[in-house]
């Protein structure tokens, strides 16, 4: 079975570190991730709200180097766990467990760069529409020995 989430998105709010009654570090938030479209009336575009939890050393990593508004990118898994609110009425929340985090903006948009000394890398944008014709090689059709792989 395969349950994987990758999310790119903006934190709402600075994450807080906490430890369970073991001793473990864990802290959840949430992150803005802009739908793929735009509101046909208002042509605002959308965003979703995420709950995100991440446990021990990914913990400690969001709540030192990620505060509110940075751009996060998280690979993790959808998990949905039963419970009673104080009205007694049966809810059902749903989370992405983080179990990769990484860096998305520069030093400065995250504001890494004032906190500590810290490794960080920007993909250069690359226009893919900008490609032409003659950009691709025409391979005839021949045996698989003389392919080059």
């Amino acid at each position: 079975m395969i349950n994987v989430v990758v999310l790119m998105g903006r934190l709402v709010a600075d994450p807080e570190l906490k430890q369970t009654a073991n001793g473990a570090s864990v802290t959840s938030f949430r992150i803005a991730v802009d739908r793929n479209f735009a509101n046909k009336e208002t042509g605002e575009r959308q965003a979703d709200f995420i709950t995100i939890v991440a446990w021990r050393q990914t913990a400690e990593f969001v709540c030192k180097y990620f505060r509110k508004g940075s751009m996060i990118a998280i690979e993790g898994s959808l998990q949905t766990r039963n419970y009673e609110d104080k009205d007694g009425n049966k809810r059902t929340a749903y989370e992405v467990v983080a179990n990769n985090v990484s860096f998305t903006g520069s030093k400065a948009e995250s504001g890494t760069a004032s906190r500590e000394n810290v490794a960080s890398f920007e993909v250069p944008a690359t226009a893919f529409s900008s490609g032409s014709n003659g950009d691709f090689e025409v391979v005839n059709e021949q045996d698989d020995d003389d392919l080059p792989f």
